[in-house]
Protein backbone atom coordinates (compact mmCIF):
# COMPACT_ATOMS: atom_id res chain seq x y z
CA UNK A 1 0.00 0.00 0.00
CA UNK A 2 3.12 2.20 0.91
CA UNK A 3 4.09 2.15 -3.11
CA UNK A 4 0.59 2.92 -3.83
CA UNK A 5 0.29 6.00 -1.75
CA UNK A 6 4.21 7.10 -2.97
CA UNK A 7 2.91 6.60 -6.60
CA UNK A 8 -0.41 8.85 -6.00
CA UNK A 9 1.59 11.48 -4.46
CA UNK A 10 4.20 12.02 -7.74
CA UNK A 11 0.82 11.91 -9.54
CA UNK A 12 -0.77 14.70 -7.17
CA UNK A 13 2.23 16.67 -7.65
CA UNK A 14 2.15 16.76 -11.61
CA UNK A 15 -1.45 17.13 -11.60
CA UNK A 16 -1.66 20.18 -9.20
CA UNK A 17 1.62 22.08 -9.09
CA UNK A 18 3.25 21.03 -12.28
CA UNK A 19 0.31 20.95 -14.87
CA UNK A 20 -0.72 24.11 -13.24
CA UNK A 21 2.62 26.26 -14.04
CA UNK A 22 3.77 24.48 -17.45
CA UNK A 23 0.95 23.35 -18.92
CA UNK A 24 2.32 20.81 -21.61
CA UNK A 25 1.23 17.88 -22.88
CA UNK A 26 5.13 16.36 -21.92
CA UNK A 27 3.68 16.70 -18.44
CA UNK A 28 -0.01 15.04 -19.20
CA UNK A 29 1.51 12.15 -20.32
CA UNK A 30 3.45 11.63 -17.48
CA UNK A 31 1.00 12.09 -15.43
CA UNK A 32 -1.06 9.35 -17.01
CA UNK A 33 2.13 7.34 -17.29
CA UNK A 34 2.38 7.65 -13.08
CA UNK A 35 -1.14 6.74 -13.10
CA UNK A 36 -0.41 3.59 -14.91
CA UNK A 37 2.60 3.07 -12.95
CA UNK A 38 0.20 3.21 -9.65
CA UNK A 39 -2.64 1.26 -10.86
CA UNK A 40 -0.43 -1.47 -12.39
CA UNK A 41 0.75 -1.73 -8.69
CA UNK A 42 -2.39 -2.06 -7.32
CA UNK A 43 -3.60 -4.91 -9.32
CA UNK A 44 -0.73 -6.48 -8.38
CA UNK A 45 -0.78 -6.52 -4.74
CA UNK A 46 -4.16 -7.13 -4.72
CA UNK A 47 -4.11 -10.21 -6.94
CA UNK A 48 -1.61 -11.55 -4.52
CA UNK A 49 -4.10 -10.58 -1.42
CA UNK A 50 -7.15 -12.21 -3.79
CA UNK A 51 -4.50 -15.62 -3.56
CA UNK A 52 -3.77 -15.17 0.19
CA UNK A 53 -7.42 -15.17 0.74
CA UNK A 54 -8.07 -18.05 -1.76
CA UNK A 55 -10.54 -15.81 -4.16
CA UNK A 56 -8.30 -16.92 -6.94
CA UNK A 57 -6.17 -20.29 -7.58
CA UNK A 58 -3.21 -18.80 -9.66
CA UNK A 59 -1.97 -15.30 -10.89
CA UNK A 60 -1.26 -14.74 -14.63
CA UNK A 61 1.96 -14.04 -15.54
CA UNK A 62 1.23 -11.73 -18.25
CA UNK A 63 -0.09 -8.60 -17.83
CA UNK A 64 -3.43 -8.85 -19.99
CA UNK A 65 -3.84 -12.34 -18.17
CA UNK A 66 -3.71 -9.72 -14.75
CA UNK A 67 -6.34 -7.80 -16.09
CA UNK A 68 -8.97 -10.23 -16.92
CA UNK A 69 -8.19 -11.70 -13.34
CA UNK A 70 -9.05 -8.53 -11.58
CA UNK A 71 -11.61 -7.67 -13.96
CA UNK A 72 -12.98 -10.99 -12.93
CA UNK A 73 -13.28 -10.28 -8.74
CA UNK A 74 -14.51 -6.68 -9.07
CA UNK A 75 -17.54 -7.33 -11.87
CA UNK A 76 -19.82 -5.51 -10.05
CA UNK A 77 -17.42 -2.17 -9.30
CA UNK A 78 -18.31 0.32 -12.17
CA UNK A 79 -15.98 2.79 -11.12
CA UNK A 80 -13.13 0.11 -10.43
CA UNK A 81 -13.49 -1.27 -13.81
CA UNK A 82 -13.78 2.28 -15.47
CA UNK A 83 -10.34 2.54 -13.87
CA UNK A 84 -9.01 -0.80 -15.62
CA UNK A 85 -10.52 0.50 -18.98
CA UNK A 86 -8.75 3.87 -18.02
CA UNK A 87 -5.26 1.79 -17.30
CA UNK A 88 -5.41 0.06 -21.00
CA UNK A 89 -4.95 2.95 -22.74
CA UNK A 90 -2.74 4.34 -20.47
CA UNK A 91 -0.40 1.49 -21.26
CA UNK A 92 -0.13 2.14 -24.55
CA UNK A 93 -0.10 5.76 -24.11
CA UNK A 94 3.67 5.86 -25.11
CA UNK A 95 3.08 4.32 -28.54
CA UNK A 96 -0.46 5.80 -29.46
CA UNK A 97 -0.08 8.56 -31.90
CA UNK A 98 -0.83 12.36 -29.92
CA UNK A 99 -1.75 15.66 -31.29
CA UNK A 100 -0.40 18.31 -29.07
CA UNK A 101 -3.10 21.44 -28.97
CA UNK A 102 -3.19 24.96 -27.23
CA UNK A 103 -0.10 23.92 -25.22
CA UNK A 104 1.09 26.40 -22.71
CA UNK A 105 -2.25 28.22 -22.35
CA UNK A 106 -5.02 27.85 -20.38
CA UNK A 107 -6.97 25.13 -22.83
CA UNK A 108 -4.38 23.02 -23.18
CA UNK A 109 -5.01 19.39 -25.07
CA UNK A 110 -3.75 16.02 -25.75
CA UNK A 111 -5.69 13.99 -28.24
CA UNK A 112 -4.59 10.87 -28.23
CA UNK A 113 -6.36 7.84 -31.04
CA UNK A 114 -7.11 4.93 -29.25
CA UNK A 115 -8.57 1.86 -30.56
CA UNK A 116 -10.26 4.34 -33.49
CA UNK A 117 -11.41 7.12 -30.87
CA UNK A 118 -10.49 10.13 -30.91
CA UNK A 119 -9.91 10.78 -27.04
CA UNK A 120 -9.49 14.47 -25.62
CA UNK A 121 -7.14 14.63 -22.65
CA UNK A 122 -7.71 18.66 -21.19
CA UNK A 123 -7.59 19.68 -17.53
CA UNK A 124 -11.15 18.52 -17.20
CA UNK A 125 -10.82 15.36 -18.29
CA UNK A 126 -7.90 14.99 -15.59
CA UNK A 127 -9.69 15.85 -13.45
CA UNK A 128 -12.37 13.25 -14.30
CA UNK A 129 -9.56 10.49 -14.02
CA UNK A 130 -8.41 12.11 -10.54
CA UNK A 131 -11.82 11.42 -9.11
CA UNK A 132 -11.65 7.93 -10.52
CA UNK A 133 -7.94 6.70 -9.50
CA UNK A 134 -9.40 8.66 -5.92
CA UNK A 135 -12.18 5.65 -5.61
CA UNK A 136 -9.96 2.95 -7.36
CA UNK A 137 -7.74 3.62 -4.23
CA UNK A 138 -9.57 3.30 -1.39
CA UNK A 139 -11.55 0.46 -3.24
CA UNK A 140 -7.36 -1.05 -3.01
CA UNK A 141 -7.09 0.24 0.88
CA UNK A 142 -10.67 -1.75 1.74
CA UNK A 143 -9.77 -5.00 -0.31
CA UNK A 144 -6.11 -5.11 1.04
CA UNK A 145 -7.55 -4.36 4.41
CA UNK A 146 -10.01 -6.92 4.32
Amino acid sequence: MERIIQEKISADHLLYVSLKYTKTCDVMVNLLIRWRLMIETAIEEMLIHAKKKKKIKTISSNPLGKIEEIKKLFKKDDNFLEVIKMFEMFRKIEDLRKERIGEFRKNVNLRVFYMGEEININLEQLKIYADRVEKFISTTKQFLLS
